[in-house]
């Protein structure tokens, strides 16, 4: 679309957005009394005011029920806490494209992967090799690398490592050819569905169909998608997925996980690293030997889950559900190329590495300052502008549909412009 780099129009775009209301719904920082400019939301998305009164609830359970808030409601607002998973699937099923039994909160990402890993990770024979792509996030490089020694196998000859190009960035076509170049020795493609340092969201899609066409099972890392991009998962056949849920779903730190397991999946004689809540929710009290998992994704719980997270869990996601991500990825790619044209001046200093394309990238913007990286990024932090520093010249900039605006942007292109301004005067 059409921009100006005015104060009048990026006012005039937030009076017309469909979307301004949601703001109001989430705690914005402030420093001095003044809102800051959050532009961080992939990292730790904010708190909805509705997370306080949800925890409440809860503790009110806790405090007059006791142990009988598993099976009593303490009233008509407040279910009993067995089943709470069951509260939580419609809205993700909603968000990441799926059916509600495909989903589940639980857990935290990495032991997700650990648990779908022992059931969608089976080395047979020549069939032992990982493909997944180079630098991905440190949690996912971990696991990958433990697990494996787990199953006796020596990582570095079983992972298969897609390097990025010269431009940093991985197109869909190089990981599709290596999935057919490797597809006689490969077991499993896992790998992120959108690049935490980049920005680039793959075609997973694509990635699965190239996948199911050698018959492999395909999984992605959703940690940086989720929320942030539309989501198809049963329709693009992914085989499994987890995510974490206090980025673009805004649960909270730490917030739990959540998994999605393709319908084919749920039957199937499958391996399983399980536990008592994953078990059969009908005859669990039964305390019997032999485990016997519940339907669907549900199947895969560990523990007796946090009730105040998924308190917390459940607050949020109901926000993003209701919004829709539809109306969330249209206000998110006008934001976001705003943001990339606020940016345009300063070209020469600061190359944008996530993809111009909006189909290749989210909300996220990662920019390469080529010098006095640090410093620009201190400034913009004591001008009311969070953002994330990332190691050696990286800055990470996230204007999120939620709870951002077009006001919000354009002052980082006025920010930006006094700091150049006195850099040129100190000169």
């Amino acid at each position: 679309m059409h921009y100006e780099n005015t104060l009048s129009f990026a006012q005039a775009l937030d009076a017309q957005d469909s979307l301004r209301a949601y703001r109001d719904r989430f705690h914005i920082p402030q420093r001095d009394g003044q809102d800051l400019i959050y532009l961080c939301g992939n990292s730790l998305g904010l708190q909805p005011k509705a997370a306080r009164r949800a925890l409440d609830r809860e503790l009110d359970t806790w405090q007059h029920l006791g142990v009988e808030g598993w099976f009593e409601s303490l009233d008509e607002a407040t279910p009993s806490w067995l089943g709470y998973h069951q509260r939580c699937q419609e809205p993700l099923a909603q968000i990441v494209g799926a059916q509600p039994l495909e989903v589940c909160p639980m857990n935290a990402l990495t032991v997700n992967l650990h648990l779908l890993m022992a059931s969608f990770y089976r080395p047979q024979g020549t069939k032992t090799q990982i493909l997944t792509i180079a630098g991905d996030f440190p949690s996912d490089q971990y696991a990958l690398e433990t697990h494996i020694r787990s199953r006796g196998l020596d990582p570095d000859s079983v992972l298969i490592e897609i390097k990025p190009g010269e431009d940093g960035l991985i197109d869909t076509q190089t990981i599709c050819e290596a999935v057919a170049t490797h597809a006689d020795s490969l077991a499993l493609v896992l790998m992120s569905g959108l690049n935490y340092y980049t920005g680039q969201v793959y075609d997973m899609a694509a990635i699965a169909h190239a996948a199911h066409a050698h018959n492999l099972l395909v999984g992605f890392d959703l940690a940086h998608a989720i929320g942030n991009v539309p989501l198809q998962l049963h329709d693009w056949g992914v085989d499994f997925a987890t995510w974490c849920s206090y980025k673009y779903l805004n649960g909270g730190p730490g917030a739990v996980s959540g998994v999605f397991v393709h319908e084919r999946h749920h039957t199937a004689d499958v391996p399983r690293l399980a536990g008592w809540w994953g078990y059969d929710e009908a005859s669990r009290f039964k305390m019997t030997k032999g485990f016997v998992p519940m339907s669907g994704a549900a199947g895969w719980q560990l523990s007796t889950p946090n009730i105040m997270a998924l308190a917390l869990h459940k607050a949020a996601i109901d926000i993003t559900a209701e919004a829709g991500m539809a109306a969330l990825r249209q206000k998110s790619e006008r934001l976001t190329g705003y943001l990339a044209y606020v940016l345009e001046p300063f070209a020469e200093t600061i190359q944008v590495l996530t993809p111009a394309d909006p189909a290749g990238r989210g909300c996220q913007l990662s920019l390469l300052v080529k010098q006095d990286g640090k410093a620009l990024f201190n400034y913009l932090t004591e001008s009311g502008i969070i953002g994330d520093w990332r190691e050696p010249d990286c800055i990470r900039l996230a204007p999120t549909p939620l709870y951002n605006s077009f006001s919000d942007v354009w002052q980082v292109g006025e920010a930006l412009r006094s700091f150049f301004a006195g850099r040129r005067f100190a000169g």
